[in-house]
This record gives structure tokens, C-alpha cells and sequence, in this order.
């Protein structure tokens, strides 16, 4: 896809799934600034061309509302947002602090809708409006045990993305990525390991984790002309899904591990 001309913000984009982001609209001719809340030790690169970095904590309306004038102010426009700046560490919901479930939705659920009132209030007066893309995950529509926090947030981000469609239409689309299982270091961690993200890989239909490119695929798709009367709406990226836990307990040829 073509994005010459274009100008991209993406949150949490100089590492994880945000750096290949980053590095698939450069790739694509985009202009593209990243955002996170420490300087990267390395930008993401593509064709010669760095991301442009702004350091900003998106939990904070003021520097998230900085970061959008930034990228505006540098490159004369702002097109596309992306705001991928989430995650949660493991934590019983019984015994985790209040702070703790505070400071995860809002990171989940509160700087996004931060980020986007003032992408938003820029966009609105763009002839061509703009985009704003939310990545989500699988865990806000199925239980997430263990992160318990985080999923209620993310599904209260597929929430938020239906009501802003609505409100911000026809000069701004809005739309959510869902992503399953995707294979990064901070993944491989939380798997337990090479043995463990390839133990969680045979248990998808696709039979491999998601990688950073496989989710940049499907936020170009969203952000491009193919998808322009596409808002609203929440794209799975998950490879097939979770096959139902009751399959293999009553039968394992139903569904055979490889």
C-alpha cells in the first residue's frame, strides 16, 4: 500500500508490536512519529527513514494532547492514529491493589480516549478528515484470568471505538485491531519461553503466533481507501481463534495438537 504523503502516529511505537508498525508505514512512504514515555535506543527505521520520536506518557491528557500537536506541527497534517501504547503485567485480581487496576485501565482505556479527543478535534478540520485506529485484544472478549483488569479495559475499548464511530462521523472513521497471540521478546517472556510461545502456538488454527507485520497488515487495510466506509468495526487478528477447551478434554482427534 501507498502512503506517501501520509502523516502516522503511533503510541507505544519504539518497541513491540508499535516499533513494526512504525516500520511498516515508513516502509509504505509514510511519515510517522512514535510516542512513548522513555527515549528508544533505537528508532524504528524502514528505507533509510527513521521514525520521528516524541516522549510522552499518553496517561497524561496534557502530554498525550502534546504528542498529537507535535506530529501535526511537524508534519503539517495528521492523517492516521494509532494508539498501541497498553499491555498489563499478570496480577490475581483478589489480592491486586486498587492502584494497581487504576493505573491498568487507564492505560488501556482512559489515554486512548485522550489521545483521541485531540487527534479528533484536529482531524475535524482536515478536508479529508482522518483515521484512528485502536489496538485492542482478544482478551476484552473472552475471559482474561489472571489479568483480569486489562481485559475489562480492552473491552471497554471495543466500546468506546463503536460510540466514537458514531459521534466523530462522516469526517473521522474509527476502528479497533484485536490481536490474539503475537510473537515479541516482551511475548516470549510471558509464554514462559521459546518452548512455551511455540506450546501456545500449536494451540492456534494457523498453527504460529502473530507476528508485529501480520497486525501492520491489517492496520494499513483500516487506514487505507479499501476500507473507507469501514468504521465501527473491530478486526480480529487472532489466527482462527481459541478452539474451545471442551474439544480437547472429550477428544483429542476433534482437534489434534501438532
Amino acid at each position: 500500500m501507498d502512503f506517501r504523503g501520509r502523516a502516522v502516529l503511533i503510541t507505544g511505537g519504539t518497541r513491540g508490536i508499535g516499533a513494526g508498525l512504525a516500520e511498516a508505514f515508513l516502509a509504505a512512504g509514510a511519515e510517522v512519529l512514535a510516542c512513548a514515555r522513555s527515549a528508544p535506543g533505537r528508532l524504528p527505521t524502514a528505507g533509510g527513514r527513521p521514525a520521528v520520536f516524541h516522549q510522552a506518557d499518553v496517561r497524561d491528557p496534557a502530554q498525550a494532547q502534546a504528542a498529537v500537536r507535535a506530529a501535526n506541527e511537524i508534519f503539517g497534517r495528521l492523517d492516521l492514529v494509532i494508539s498501541n501504547a497498553g499491555g498489563s503485567p499478570s496480577a490475581a485480581a483478589a489480592t491486586a491493589s486498587p492502584r494497581f487496576h487504576a493505573k491498568i485501565i487507564e492505560l488501556n482505556l482512559i489515554a486512548p480516549l485522550h489521545v483521541a479527543q485531540a487527534a479528533n478535534a484536529i482531524m475535524q478540520q482536515q478536508p479529508a478528515g482522518g483515521s484512528i485506529i485502536m489496538i485492542g485484544s482478544v482478551s476484552g472478549t473472552r475471559p482474561s484470568p489472571g489479568t483480569a483488569a486489562y481485559g475489562a479495559a480492552k473491552a471497554g475499548l471495543q466500546h468506546l471505538v463503536s460510540s466514537l464511530a458514531i459521534e466523530w462521523a462522516p469526517r473521522v472513521r474509527v476502528n479497533s485491531v484485536l490481536p490474539g497471540f503475537v510473537q515479541t521478546d516482551a511475548a516470549s517472556e510471558h509464554y514462559g519461553g521459546a518452548e512455551g510461545a511455540a506450546a501456545v502456538a500449536s494451540t492456534v488454527p494457523l498453527r504460529r503466533l502473530a507476528t508485529p507485520a501480520d497486525l501492520a497488515g491489517a492496520c494499513m487495510f483500516l487506514a487505507s481507501p479499501l476500507a473507507s466506509y469501514v468504521s465501527g468495526a473491530s478486526l480480529l487478528v487472532h489466527g482462527g481463534g481459541e478452539p474451545p477447551a471442551f474439544l480437547a478434554a472429550a477428544d483429542a482427534s476433534v482437534y489434534p495438537r501438532q
